[in-house]
């Protein structure tokens, strides 16, 4: 309760010219200079302190939302995906603010009654002007699973992915079902095979625009290996010695591989492979 109080007081806090980090969003893509999000004071970059919204704190700096709109001179916009290789604690930062300019560009509305909606800093959410209704951002819940057959691991590749790259199973989670039910059907739909021995993982919040992949390990249970080709652009089975290009680090899914190999080293007894060497994709689109 004391933490949820301290977050609410932040939520009002303005900046007060001390050096932070500043998020400056359209859509999906932020202001990046020479690969990183820009650090100072307002005045340094030119920035309007007044519109400024603190959205998290880094390493004890603040870190700032601006939506791109409210800043009089354009700015070269980068997708939030380039940020991948930065500490974590930093990337989940951007990814918040990220994700408040994906609500306020996309809640204008109110769903209730049709009113214009407006920000309310202190809860950080959407307010309709008439009704009152509190509209908080968006958070698409999806399933991203490895699946292990003995010595392989399941990778598919999307039409997207269009350096070669291959990546884990994921999908959307439907209306009254598990996630454990999630991972089956999506595997299923999508490659053929049924799965067993369901375990969670671990999670990322994915501001693209604004999901939660919550992720899975499966073993293979039964079933030919059929791709989707309306999905994908091929699926097959790995071993350590023929792995394709995969997701980047930084991503949920690259983590599922990592760990993937490692079990299936450690349990093959396979020495000098505790680390399996992967081939990282050029893409940095869905994962």
């Amino acid at each position: 309760m004391i933490r949820l109080q301290a977050i609410r007081r932040s939520r009002v806090e303005k900046s007060d010219g001390k050096n932070a980090y500043w998020c400056v969003v359209s859509g999906s893509d932020l202001w990046l200079v020479d690969g990183q999000i820009p650090y100072g004071c307002a005045e340094q970059w030119d920035l309007p302190q007044d519109k400024a919204i603190l959205v998290d704190r880094y390493q004890n700096s603040p870190v700032y939302w601006l939506n791109a709109a409210d800043i009089e001179q354009d700015r070269p916009l980068s997708s939030l995906r380039e940020l991948l290789g930065v500490d974590e604690a930093l990337f989940l930062a951007a990814s918040k603010a990220v994700q408040y300019g994906h609500m306020s560009q996309t809640i204008r509305f109110c769903p209730q009654c049709g009113g214009r909606n407006y920000l309310n800093h202190q809860q950080l959410a959407m307010q309709c002007h008439d009704c009152r209704t509190l509209h908080y951002p968006r958070i698409f819940p999806c399933i991203i699973v490895a699946v292990r057959k003995e010595k392989q691991i399941l990778l598919a590749q999307h039409p997207r992915h269009r350096s070669g790259m291959y990546t884990v199973i994921a999908g959307f989670v439907e209306v009254g079902e598990t996630l454990e039910q999630c991972v089956a059907r999506e595997v299923r739909e999508e490659t053929g095979i049924e799965v067993t021995n369901i375990r969670y993982f671990g999670s990322q919040p994915w501001a693209f625009p604004s999901s939660m992949m919550m992720a899975f390990l499966a073993d293979y249970r039964g079933g030919e290996l059929k791709p989707d080709y309306s999905e994908l652009s091929d699926a097959n089975w790995f071993g350590m010695d023929n792995l394709p290009p995969v997701a980047p680090q930084g991503t949920i899914a690259r983590a599922l591989i990592e760990q993937t190999l490692v079990n299936i080293a450690q349990e093959t007894g396979l020495k000098g492979k505790k680390n399996p060497p992967v081939k990282e994709g050029v893409s940095k689109m869905s994962l």
